[in-house]
């Protein structure tokens, strides 16, 4: 992928950003989630670069990127508000949206909130708001393999991945998800987005800034009003990829007819990190449906 530039956004915080193309080319943004950087797309940025302008940022929080201090500073509407801003500096009007894992979360709520600014979206094993909230609820399944998220807003996490060290953290954070001998090349570059000062939290605190309620698997809480009366449908044409062996996001998170009216579901054999597991299905998915 192409160097990283330096922008600093309206929204007061500075992203680095990877842009390769030809900005006179349909622009396409590619948001990450967690715990990675623009280099979930090291496999797929150079194939849409041909026909494509390609902007890849590393979020907030990650990598060296700005890591604003308070958790309120990771509220979904402040990085939808980045991705906003990121556009608006780069004069891209209309744009098609790819987001994976918390970036594919944002991207629904940008699609939600932005649907004059977002001509296409594509969500690559990322949660619906409400279909996510909802089997929280629902799918007691659903709710078991999300109990990570309760272990991640851990107020002490931090003092922990210190004491067992990066490197630890590291191999348990892919071990169930990924085959780390295919990630060995990588993980010294994840090492060092990690080691960077404040990343860690950073990264975190998206998952402690989020409004979404997790139970313990015991519990039952008020339900959300809004998970049971009417929500707004997406406006645009939207591709959902999914990698079927996904071991946190299951496949209720799937059903989605009442909300996506223009749905298209790819479906991949492969884990939850399926946009570097196989690339090439996951162009392959996009250019089939015209990206």
């Amino acid at each position: 992928m192409s160097d990283l530039q330096r922008i600093a956004l309206s929204t007061g915080v500075e992203l680095d950003v990877a842009i390769s193309g030809d900005p006179a080319n349909p622009p396409v943004i590619l948001l990450h989630g967690f715990p990675e950087s623009h280099r979930t797309w090291r496999d797929i940025a150079p194939d849409l670069a041909r026909d494509h302008y390609v902007i890849a940022p590393d979020q907030r929080g990650f990598a060296r990127s700005s890591k604003p201090e308070s958790v309120d500073s990771y509220t979904p509407d402040k990085i939808v508000a980045d991705l906003i801003a990121l556009a608006d500096h780069l004069d891209i009007d209309r744009f098609t949206l790819v987001g994976h894992d918390w970036g594919g979360a944002v991207a629904w709520m940008a699609a939600l909130r932005h649907p004059e600014r977002i001509a296409k979206l594509v969500i690559i094993n990322a949660p619906h708001p409400l279909v996510f909230q909802r089997t929280m609820f629902d799918d007691l399944e659903q709710r078991a393999a999300s109990q990570y998220i309760r272990a991640f807003r851990n107020p002490d996490l931090e003092k922990h991945i210190e004491s067992i060290g990066l490197e630890t953290f590291f191999d348990t954070s892919f071990s169930k998800h990924a085959d780390l001998a295919a990630m060995a090349e990588d993980k010294a570059a994840y090492l060092d987005e990690w080691g960077q000062p404040g990343a860690i939290t950073g990264m975190l605190n998206w998952y402690r800034a989020s409004a979404i309620v997790v139970p313990e698997m015991d519990e039952t809480p008020p339900r959300p009003a809004f998970l049971d009366g009417p929500f707004p449908p997406t406006k645009m044409p939207v591709l959902v990829i999914w990698g079927v062996q996904d071991s946190a996001l299951l496949p209720s998170q799937l059903d989605l007819g009442a909300y996506v009216p223009d749905l298209t579901i790819e479906k991949i054999n492969a884990g939850h990190f399926v946009p570097w597991q196989k690339p090439d299905a996951v162009i392959a998915a996009m250019r089939r449906w015209g990206v």
